[in-house]
């Protein structure tokens, strides 16, 4: 696929959740200010006003991470179906496909960050809030086989809602599956880096985004694993300030380090100069 088709739509607008953007500013989420698109790209998709993360699409993020024109694009023509006859699915992957202008919740590919190559996939919240089917558990088991074949480092993004109920017991069998080519991948001695965004939840949190040699997060992100609402009404209990966002994750020692979205690349590129070594 040519660069200029690949990062098309990612270049157009601005992506900002639901809603596609093309008029000169948009309203925040959190303190509803507007501010021009242009200040909001130059700002890495973050709110110079109240610090906010927009959420940025898979290919956006990519471009984001990686060297100019570096990113080739593995694994795309994967593609979900209809496996089980799970009502109504047909027509939810069509709207998933037209809402991400994807064709699966997960971009795959090879790049290079600040010259070190490696493998590199970014989850998007936009296909079906990033579940993980069985297209999406292939695609990710794929790059790290590809990633252990070559003797590259893998870097995941990950954002999901966790696994894919209309793919049933399937999706949930993406856990280990993954987490098997993740073990394989770690056994032959690479790097696997992964940054978690809001939100990492479920079956992702619970399998291979938490498996990870160097664990990042970007600011308020959510990890965890079941949401906060059906922890608390489980305990019966009121949950402690800042449940499940990366800052209270960190205290606890189960990510590495949180890293604002302007650092992210040069933080990355310092872990793969140590890495290449």
């Amino acid at each position: 696929m040519e660069l200029k088709s690949l990062f098309l739509k990612a270049n157009n607008e601005l992506e900002y959740g639901d809603v596609k953007h093309r008029s000169r500013k948009v309203t925040c989420k959190r303190c509803q200010k507007e501010t021009a698109v242009a200040k909001i790209r130059k700002n890495n998709f973050v709110c110079p006003n109240c610090g906010y993360y927009f959420p940025v699409r898979a290919r956006r993020r990519i471009l984001m991470l990686t060297d100019k024109r570096s990113f080739v694009e593995l694994f795309g023509d994967l593609e979900s179906r209809n496996i089980l006859d799970f009502p109504e699915y047909d027509s939810k992957l069509q709207a998933a496909r037209e809402k991400s202008r994807e064709n699966e919740g997960v971009i795959c590919g090879v790049s290079t960050i600040g010259g070190y190559r490696t493998c590199i996939f970014a989850m998007d919240a936009n296909f079906m809030m990033g579940s993980m089917g069985a297209v999406v558990g292939e695609r990710i088991t794929s790059i790290f086989e590809y990633a252990t074949e070559n003797n590259l480092p893998v870097i995941g993004v990950t954002v999901s809602g966790g696994a894919r109920m209309q793919e049933g017991m399937i999706s949930l069998m993406q856990m280990s599956k993954v987490s098997a080519a993740v073990k394989r991948h770690n056994n032959s001695g690479n790097l696997y880096i992964a940054l978690l965004t809001n939100p990492t939840t479920g079956g992702v949190d619970a399998s291979f985004a938490m498996l990870a040699d160097i664990t990042l997060a970007e600011p308020g992100a959510r990890i965890g694993f079941a949401g906060p609402r059906v922890v608390e009404k489980t305990l019966n209990r009121a949950l402690p300030k800042g449940f499940q966002k990366a800052e209270r994750v960190l205290e606890c020692g189960f990510i590495d380090d949180i890293v604002t979205r302007d650092k992210q690349r040069d933080y990355l590129e310092k872990i793969l100069k140590i890495h290449s070594v």
